[in-house]
């Protein structure tokens, strides 16, 4: 089925990648490959019997988080809302802190699940990262998110793509164009310089795979 996913304004890539921030852009999805990219209007004419997705903001490529491992194989998200009045909301982190909670193989795998819940909420396609935990490693790739091997950081790794960045686009993974895989995210924002200030968290919409994997509420 073909799909068109329209914006106020679609960013298709990183800054000097070719393509100027285009508004009312529109990115056109077969199975799990963008087959087109440009106004809606021309794309919507080519594809009369496609359905249309509107988003609110801007549409860009979906996001990388660095140190995945990290956020999934060595923290703990509480299981809200039974964990919560006992753990608090927040995750947990640290050798010994973990070591009271006496964690489990399968304990781990539902703590990733719901660590990968709040990554694509926050328009992540893909991690980097070594995963060792086989029901972590289960969790992310039935997730879809993409895993690239380990790359250097600076600092802890976070949930938020944009820390230590200089720009939301330092962020994207991969650029939206014609065969590339359908992989991005739509935001609540004006444009990329609104999105690094305001966070990942207005994130109303994130693709993998030509699949709606996340839709705000």
């Amino acid at each position: 089925m073909l799909t068109i996913h329209t914006a106020d304004l679609l960013v298709t890539g990183p800054a000097g990648s070719g393509s100027a921030p285009l508004p009312g852009g529109a990115v056109l999805v077969e199975g799990d490959r963008i087959a087109d990219v440009g106004p809606y209007e021309e794309l919507a004419a080519a594809s009369p019997h496609a359905r249309t997705r509107r988003w609110p903001g801007t549409l860009t490529p979906g996001l990388l988080v660095r140190g995945g491992d990290e956020l999934l194989e060595r923290t703990y998200y509480p299981d809200d809302p039974y964990e919560t009045t006992e753990l608090g909301t927040g995750p947990i982190s640290g050798p010994e802190a973990l070591a009271a909670l006496k964690m489990t193989e399968p304990r781990w795998g539902n703590s990733a699940r719901r660590g990968t819940q709040k990554l694509l909420a926050r328009g992540v396609v893909a991690v980097t990262g070594r995963f060792t935990s086989p029901a972590v490693r289960t969790a992310v790739i039935r997730s879809g998110l993409a895993v690239l091997p380990p790359a250097a950081y600076e600092g802890p790794a976070r949930l938020d793509p944009f820390a230590g960045r200089d720009a939301a686009e330092q962020a994207f993974h991969g650029t939206l164009e014609p065969g590339a895989p359908a992989r991005f995210a739509a935001f609540a924002v004006d444009g990329p310089a609104e999105l690094l200030e305001r966070g990942p968290t207005t994130c109303v919409a994130t693709v993998i795979g030509g699949r709606l994997l996340h839709r705000r509420r």
